[in-house]
């Protein structure tokens, strides 16, 4: 099963999901390889593990949208994700997406029009001795609030050095 597009990406990820088909989590790890290969997972894509993989397309994409690390758009140069799960929200983490997409002008699961942010939400982020907890980046922090998660944002968004949260 070949891309069409002549793309050695679609190669190197067939060659992956042939070694992990058989092994539990498999799909996971394929997603994994896939963003890295391409940045985000478009639906062809998610089409083209689900007819490597032999899975149905709703599997593969209930996996890829259910987990915050996956994309189906490509993510802004910085990236803000929140956790709105249980005891983050007890704790104020609702009124964090709404300060950064109010002060960035960008909806939640969206990239700024200058590709600068991607503001995430995610249901849990196991960090709830934290909360409310966001991930800036790729980084956790703890005891988020508008204030110091706006201070991260708006340094990002002027392009200047990265502010800790």
């Amino acid at each position: 099963m070949s891309h069409p597009s002549g793309d050695k990406r679609f190669k190197i990820l067939e060659t992956t999901m042939k070694k992990h088909q058989l092994l539990p989590g498999a799909l996971i790890e394929v997603l994994h390889a896939a963003q890295e290969l391409f940045g985000y997972l478009e639906l062809d894509l998610l089409y083209f593990i689900a007819r490597g993989m032999k899975l149905p397309p709703s599997k593969v994409y209930g996996v890829a949208t259910f987990y915050h690390f996956f994309s189906l758009k490509p993510k802004g140069e910085h990236t803000c994700v929140v956790c709105t799960g249980t005891a983050c929200y007890v704790k104020g983490a609702g009124e964090l997406p709404r300060a950064v997409a109010e002060a960035a002008h960008v909806k939640e699961g969206e990239t700024t029009a200058n590709g600068k942010l991607s503001l995430l939400t995610a249901r849990c982020l196991g960090a709830c001795g934290m909360a409310p907890a966001v991930v800036l980046d790729g980084s956790m922090k703890g005891h988020a609030t508008p204030d110091n998660l706006l201070q991260q944002v708006q340094g990002w968004l002027a392009g200047g050095p990265a502010r800790s949260a």
